[in-house]
């Protein structure tokens, strides 16, 4: 078998319907639509994801895309090169000590610890998540994480 031997399965193919193209084709004068109606008219017919009147599910959903998950916990990062700036060697850093130092709004908020920048401070974090590159800078600077 050679490439120029390659055909398509019998019946497989079949040629388009050319409607309008005399009386003589089969499909003249109305050319397949009937004689009148919204459907035998050019243009007519109803929209796409038209529902028979009832609201479309596109104007059902949400205006903007994707999906918000109402159980989406939100974490504050913080980054280690901010910690090194805000913090004294040997400070213990939480929500209150974050909250006093302004870098966020309220104790309740959760907090995850980001590895950017450098640690040259022994700290105690104590905070709801820290990454993995952000505990190796803390181990190595001295500190300690403890998970709350």
């Amino acid at each position: 078998m050679q490439l120029k031997d390659l055909r398509p399965a019998e019946g497989s193919r079949k040629n388009r319907k050319r409607v309008g193209r005399g009386n003589s084709s089969g499909k003249g004068t109305f050319a397949g639509r009937g004689m009148n109606g919204q459907l035998s008219r050019s243009g007519g017919g109803k929209g796409a994801g038209f529902e028979g009147g009832q609201q479309p599910l596109a104007m059902r959903l949400p205006k903007l895309p994707g999906f918000t998950s109402h159980n989406r916990c939100e974490y504050a990062p913080v980054n280690v090169a901010r910690l090194d700036a805000l913090f004294a060697d040997g400070d213990t850093v939480d929500a209150d000590a974050l909250v006093a130092k302004g870098v966020i709004k309220h104790n309740y908020i959760p907090v995850k610890v980001l590895g950017a920048g450098e640690l040259s401070k022994k700290l105690t974090v104590k905070v709801d998540k820290v990454s993995a590159s952000a505990q190796a800078k803390i181990e190595a600077a001295g500190g300690k994480v403890e998970a709350e």
